[in-house]
């Protein structure tokens, strides 16, 4: 090509500059994608006009969650998606990729050296990570690890957690966002619950009570001071802060990872007003009218963010995963309110049973995941780690920990695959607390559709065929020696393997064995 003036040279540089932006632009798919993953706290399976279940269910007649819906029809809803039974178990598998009885993280966490189980009348609970998690080798009682969004933050990631992080004991370096691969953190501390959802109450105890105070108690919701006096709902501020978070690297054009980690839908149940009087209108108890504003409070969140990415031209190029660190609350008393829900699943949060511990799932990958779709492959939280990693085209061989997780990056190309035969597992030496069905120190596997279920208490086992009996009414035990044999080798052969801890009789002091054949 010949050009006869330094004006055409220049005219044709810039056609060709030109050209190829316009090209990087229409195929966003060569850059690495942002991440969004919104974890929602203790929303139940059924806690959304999504259906997760073979049929529509009244609860899902009660709420309106439209954003949801909007991700369902654009990516791949998960029917099968298992958590931990309470929250640290479940974040810290998150970010470790690691099984409970192998990061040893077995119940919820809070203060530095202090286990946080309920009382039992014959059990002592064995000594387990009660300071959580750490990227620091040598801190007592937590589990050295590699937490993915460090690995993401070397790969070139912005990575910015907004709300609950519950990863770490408070004082420990656990503690804080900022030392486990976030170059953000907004409002995420060691806290699992939290004061208060209202602005007006500065999202604390001392605002609950009329009182202001300059020092923050151990529940409230810190480093939101600008909203603190102000009509707002903590989940609207949260998304208000996460989008000014992502705004940066949208600008720079760097790919941005963005944990969206809800306090909602956690006690206190306490309604937002902009959607609260509606259900009233509907004519459901005020408690249940509270949880269901909380609920279409999360889902505007969503939608929120969703909207942002598309007025940022980045909708293209980012992939969103919906997940919920455990089962709902079922029939649990909160300051003399009782909230009950979760049908047809079984018992709820703490408990081994279905309610505590299947949760809603989705997954929206633009050109990748095909709309619309349904999968109903069994995985578990502990597979977001190398899931997460392979969509970001970064290699996990540089964590210090063994990863026990699966990537399910191909059951969002394909979920119409056949179900493949894959063993799940849970260990919960532990108590949380309230009474129910399935809750309790236990361990339990999951292969197929069958679930059987192993109490430390006295050594007795449930086993439940989820296909015919997804609500765990009828344990067929006794009925099926063979299954139970089968499955009492494979969870005990794994447990003893793991070296997972177990609890210890109070009298006599003598150890839980382990599941067997005998």
């Amino acid at each position: 090509m010949k050009f006869k003036t330094c004006t055409q040279l220049w005219s044709s540089l810039c056609l060709l500059l030109s050209i190829f932006v316009t090209q990087a632009q229409e195929n966003p798919a060569q850059q690495q994608p942002n991440i969004v993953l919104f974890l929602v706290d203790d929303m139940g399976w059924q806690d959304t006009s999504v259906p997760f279940h073979s049929v529509q269910t009244d609860l899902n007649k009660r709420y309106h969650t439209p954003n949801m819906e909007r991700m369902a029809a654009e990516g791949v809803k998960f029917t099968r998606a298992y958590s931990c039974s309470v929250c640290s178990p479940t974040r810290v598998s998150l970010m470790t990729g690691m099984n409970a009885m192998n990061h040893r993280v077995t119940n919820w966490t809070i203060k530095k050296n202090v286990a946080q189980d309920a009382k039992h009348p014959t059990l002592s609970f064995p000594k387990w990570n009660v300071n959580g998690m750490s990227a620091t080798a040598g801190i007592e009682n937590t589990v050295h690890a590699t937490p993915f969004p460090s690995l993401l933050q070397q790969s070139g990631y912005h990575t910015v957690h907004v709300g609950k992080a519950h990863f770490g004991a408070l004082t420990t370096p656990g503690e804080n966002p900022l030392n486990l691969g976030f170059d953000v953190n907004i409002a995420g501390t060691a806290c699992g619950g939290l004061a208060s959802y209202w602005g007006t109450h500065d999202f604390s105890h001392s605002g609950k009570l009329g009182k202001k105070s300059t020092q923050r108690g151990a529940w409230d919701v810190p480093g939101l001071e600008p909203y603190h006096g102000k009509d707002i709902f903590l989940t609207e501020a949260l998304t208000l802060e996460a989008l000014k978070a992502i705004e940066k690297p949208i600008k720079q054009n760097k790919p941005f990872y963005l944990y969206m980690a809800h306090y909602a839908i956690h006690a206190p149940i306490m309604e937002d007003k902009r959607f609260y009087q509606k259900y009233l209108e509907k004519g459901i108890d005020p408690t249940e009218a509270k949880y269901a504003s909380m609920i279409e409070a999360m889902d505007k969140s969503l939608g929120d963010i969703m909207d942002f990415l598309q007025q940022r031209n980045v909708a293209d190029n980012t992939i969103i995963l919906f997940m919920s660190d455990n089962g709902g609350l079922s029939a649990t008393k909160r300051g003399g309110e009782k909230h009950s829900h979760n049908r047809p699943l079984s018992s709820g949060k703490g408990s081994a049973h279905e309610g505590g511990v299947r949760v809603p799932m989705m997954v929206k990958w633009p050109r990748v995941s095909v709309a619309g779709s349904v999968c109903h492959q069994p995985l578990i939280i502990e597979d977001f780690f190398p899931s997460i990693l392979e969509m970001a085209g970064v290699k996990q061989s540089q964590t210090v920990q063994n990863i026990d997780g699966q990537s399910f990056v191909s059951l969002i190309k394909t979920p119409a695959t056949g179900i493949q035969s894959r063993a799940l597992y849970w260990h919960y030496p532990n108590q949380w607390g309230p009474k129910g069905p399935g809750i309790g120190a236990s361990s339990a596997i999951l292969l197929d559709d069958w679930k059987l279920i192993y109490y430390h208490q006295n050594q007795s086992v449930e086993l439940f065929n989820l296909k015919t009996d997804i609500g765990e009414q009828n344990n067929l035990a006794s009925k099926n020696r063979a299954k139970i044999t089968k499955l009492s080798r494979l969870l005990g052969d794994t447990l003893k393997q793991s070296n997972a801890q177990m609890p210890s009789l109070k009298d006599g002091g003598a150890r839980i064995p382990y599941p067997s054949t005998n």
